[in-house]
């Protein structure tokens, strides 16, 4: 990544590259303070390894871009984090990393007593003034390790998972005529600091013909704005921004009409929230990406047909994808099994464990946690989420498939299926859902009656005015389930 901002930066110094609210970056002022960083890294003893955590919020893209160059401009390990994780997640990201410091903006300093022992704090200016009496490493080795991300933690502890420089610039390019989005002057993302799918936005502000635009913090109204503003060509969301952004009327106010492409990641898009993308954005493909914080740069691009809603796309390649059975056999269209996708760069692993993934990591095959089956026309299906399946009886229950046809009635807002236990049947389907407008537990219910079969029905029901999500839009069933049993006590 520091060659391929130098590139950037002597090809085209005075482009812009991320914008971020008021503040703007260009690769040559990048390139620059990124070298800065590095030489004031140095000079305050961090070597080649050096973990630096980075803990930035969504306001604070600039001042994050500059510290992760710069951080592996000096041959360090950046470790992202956002700064809405507590200061208890943070010191535990630290001493779990092994970060020997930590790069924030002024306002976010963590509270003194909070770090381990000899880990230092500093703003990405105090690091760069430093850089007068130092000098920045070289280019670091591909094969070296560059990041170290944690995974979402939505069923547990996050985990570390480590990426060397060759896995986090595969596939980008310094040829100018192959860059990625040409069809785009910008592109636009909400995502924040510390996710997967920030960090490919990262890249991409980088590697893509259009510069990126960073909205500080998602609200629909804003984003919509943006994309007037900025004549928007791509736009990349989570579903639950989508939910958002279909929903509201102070989005309609704003001329969308330029956006190609509506690009979803992190979890899976409900079919009729997908159907809507389509309508709502009518000259844009809406395009699934297929991906997880352990598998990239292993990605499917699922492009969603409004003539197949059932899927969420067809694969451009099933080259590096496969649906196995749980002793790995590959299992013929129809079938459904186990989702793996195979890296084409150097894989990733969970930190400090060898053996701690190693159901996760085979070679370079990445075992996804899902499930699905391949149709003879090539369509993906995600049935669900391995840990999702809701066993009812003799019955296996799909959530998606319950949130499906939740999101099908018009005055559900958003929704979120998971299984709870039963003294008789061991697990039943439950359901929290955020109306919208008039709407009661039993019109909905008559409403599921055509849609679903009898096992897969709620069998509790609860509206909320909103659902527990994690910074990366993943709905945290683990609180929906103590909501419930809160509910039982009342």
């Amino acid at each position: 990544m520091p060659a391929l901002l130098c590139h950037r930066a002597a090809a085209d110094p005075d482009r812009t590259a991320l914008v971020c609210g008021p503040r703007t970056l260009t690769f040559g002022a990048w390139h620059e303070r990124a070298g800065a960083l590095a030489a004031g890294l140095r000079a305050r003893g961090l070597g080649p390894g050096a973990r630096v955590v980075l803990r930035y919020g969504g306001g604070d893209w600039i001042a994050y871009a500059v510290a992760y160059c710069g951080v592996l401009r000096a041959g360090c390990v950046a470790v992202p984090l956002s700064d809405r994780q507590p200061p208890a997640v943070a010191a535990r990201v630290v001493a779990d990393s092994g970060a020997s410091a930590v790069l924030h903006p002024p306002a976010v300093r963590l509270p003194s007593g909070v770090l381990p022992d000899g880990v230092w704090t500093a703003t990405v200016e105090e690091a760069e003034a430093d850089g007068l009496v130092g000098t920045p490493a070289p280019d670091p080795d591909p094969a070296a390790l560059a990041q170290i991300l944690y995974t979402s933690g939505t069923t547990g502890t996050p985990k570390g998972v480590t990426a060397t420089h060759a896995n986090l610039v595969h596939g980008c390019t310094l040829d100018e005529r192959r860059r990625p989005l040409r069809h785009s002057r910008h592109f636009l993302h909400a995502f924040p600091v510390g996710t997967n799918a920030g960090q490919t936005m990262l890249v991409n502000a980088l590697d893509a013909a259009a510069t990126a635009v960073a909205a500080p913090r998602f609200t629909p109204g804003r984003f919509a704005r943006l994309i007037e503003e900025y004549a928007v060509g791509s736009v990349f969301l989570v579903p639950a921004m989508a939910v958002e952004l279909l929903g509201s009327e102070a989005a309609r106010r704003y001329a969308t009409d330029s956006v190609r492409l509506v690009g979803s990641t992190a979890a899976a898009l409900p079919q009729p929230v997908a159907l809507a993308l389509s309508q709502a954005f009518p000259h844009a493909q809406v395009v699934n990406y297929y991906t997880s914080t352990e598998a990239a740069p292993a990605q499917i691009t699922l492009l969603f047909d409004p003539d197949r809603p059932d899927s969420p796309g067809r694969p451009a390649s099933l080259r590096d994808l496969r649906i196995t059975a749980p002793d790995g056999t590959p299992l013929p269209p129809g079938q459904p099994g186990e989702v793996w996708l195979r890296t084409p760069a150097a894989p990733r692993t969970y930190l400090g464990d060898a053996t701690a993934g190693s159901e996760v990591f085979q070679g370079r095959w990445v075992r996804m946690g899902d499930l699905g089956r391949l149709d003879e026309e090539g369509y993906l299906h995600l049935i669900d989420r391995e840990r999702d399946v809701v066993k009812s009886g003799a019955y296996k229950v799909s959530t998606l498939q319950v949130e499906d046809a939740l999101h099908a009635h018009p005055a559900v807002a958003d929704a979120a299926a998971f299984g709870v236990p039963h003294p008789v049947l061991g697990s039943v389907v439950a359901a929290v859902v955020v109306p919208r407008g008039e709407l009661t537990v039993p019109a909905l219910r008559a409403f599921l009656l055509d849609r679903l079969a009898a096992h897969e029905l709620p069998a509790r029901l609860l509206f909320r005015p909103s659902l527990p999500r994690n910074e990366g839009g993943k709905i945290l069933k683990r609180e929906l389930r103590l909501l419930l049993d809160d509910e039982a006590l009342r």
